[in-house]
């Protein structure tokens, strides 16, 4: 027999909490009227990693630099291609100041690596009994760059530091963050296409996901739905956390029993990834009848959004963006600060293969924002005991302001936007 959603949720209530694969294959949602939206994408071509590596060149040179090291993550991938798990083996890339890179690896590692390899590289490899951190020393005493200053991607391991730092003891190990921060931060086009489609996944999931949900739902059976339409979609799915009544006031939620209920807050903040490239999109919406003091705040989130991005302007310094944003809060009795009721967390992060890069729209950080930036701008407010709202939207900076990825919602009426 086939049974209702509703039945269906309340067959579910009485469960153990499933993980979601259960819940997925439980829930069997429909989802034929949802097709591919990322068939027309292009992955990151060989010429733009190529030209990234020139761009790390230049700014090695103009710090001073002989080389970096990056260990695996999306740094290893920015610039090599090469997507790879970190463990207790060292696979590494050195980008020397002038030549190819060098992917120094575990010797029965190497056919992988060298599938994924997206740039002219040599591969040097050791063995189980052998220090790896000397092969990276011997490739840049090849290379002349011994003496040299070295700088480490500030992901790095400190065993890989350290390792180098005794195999090396000539050289300076210095932060490479002039380097790679100067290339990952400002994004080309091609990436900037890659986000927005991520964003066009996450927003269509939503759109899919809002008017299916019913009281009585757990934040799991929602997250569920939402996961299954992204991947449904095109997007590899990488996050939805959905928060359900006074959850909604902590904003990475609490572990107490939630479910949906007439005039609750319904906090859902989601991400997916597209040819590796993220979205992060939050929307806040209350099942049945609003109350006045919900209407009040969700407006004042919606307005803090706007003043964030009308502050970000070309050449401002990126703290300036929160900092914006907090004077009107204070202004409407939030706060002062990051003080609660209010926002106690930063305006916005940057945002590009990880869902959090370098760098924030927090109070003090002096960086000029500049074309090709791209940031999260989610000034939520929070009132402990009650409940918390939170709209989040990226953009990307253009020469003429800020663009947005995808569009904010106006009423609390039409919440998804």
């Amino acid at each position: 027999m086939l049974m209702s959603r509703r039945q269906l949720i309340a067959a579910t209530a009485a469960l153990p909490l499933l993980g979601v694969p259960a819940l997925l294959r439980a829930a069997e949602p429909d989802l034929s009227a949802l097709s591919d939206l990322t068939t027309g994408t292009a992955p990151i071509s060989t010429a733009e990693r190529q030209a990234r590596i020139a761009r790390a060149q230049a700014l090695m040179r103009a710090a001073g630099m002989g080389a970096v090291l990056v260990e695996p993550g999306a740094s290893l991938t920015y610039f090599t291609g090469v997507r790879w798990g970190r463990s207790e083996r060292l696979t590494a890339a050195i980008i020397p100041v002038e030549g190819d890179p060098c992917i120094v690896t575990p010797f029965f590692e190497e056919p992988s690596i060298r599938q994924s390899l997206a740039i002219p590289a040599e591969v040097r490899v050791w063995q189980e009994d052998q220090n790896p951190l000397e092969r990276v020393a011997g490739f840049l005493r090849d290379r002349q760059l011994a003496g040299q200053p070295v700088g480490i991607e500030e992901t790095a391991r400190f065993f890989a530091f350290d390792g180098l730092a005794r195999a090396l003891p000539s050289a300076r190990l210095v932060s490479a963050n002039p380097v790679v921060r100067g290339c990952r931060m400002i994004k080309s086009a091609a990436e900037i296409a890659l986000l927005q489609a991520a964003a066009d996944v996450t927003m269509a999931a939503y759109r899919w996901t809002h008017p299916r949900i019913e009281a009585g739902m757990t934040p799991a059976q929602i997250g569920a739905l939402m996961t299954s339409a992204t991947r449904k979609l095109g997007g590899n799915p990488e996050f939805a956390l959905v928060l359900i009544g006074e959850a909604a006031a902590y904003p990475h939620g609490s572990s107490a029993p939630q479910r949906v209920a007439d005039g609750q807050i319904v906090l859902m903040d989601c991400g997916c990834t597209v040819q590796g490239y993220q979205s992060d999109i939050s929307r806040t919406f209350v099942h049945g009848t609003a109350t006045a003091e919900q209407h009040k705040v969700w407006r004042d989130v919606a307005r803090g959004q706007q003043i964030a991005n009308a502050a970000a302007q070309i050449g401002t310094p990126a703290g300036a963006v929160d900092d914006a944003v907090r004077r009107f809060y204070e202004g409407a009795g939030y706060g002062p600060g990051y003080k609660l009721p209010g926002l106690s967390h930063r305006t916005g992060h940057g945002i590009g293969m990880d869902g959090h890069e370098p760098v924030n729209l927090v109070h003090g950080e002096a960086t000029p924002l500049a074309a090709g930036m791209c940031f999260s701008n989610e000034p939520g407010l929070y009132l402990p005991g009650k409940f918390g709202v939170r709209l989040e939207d990226c953009f990307h900076m253009t020469p003429a302001g800020p663009k947005w990825f995808s569009v904010p919602p106006t009423s609390l009426e039409q919440p998804i936007g």
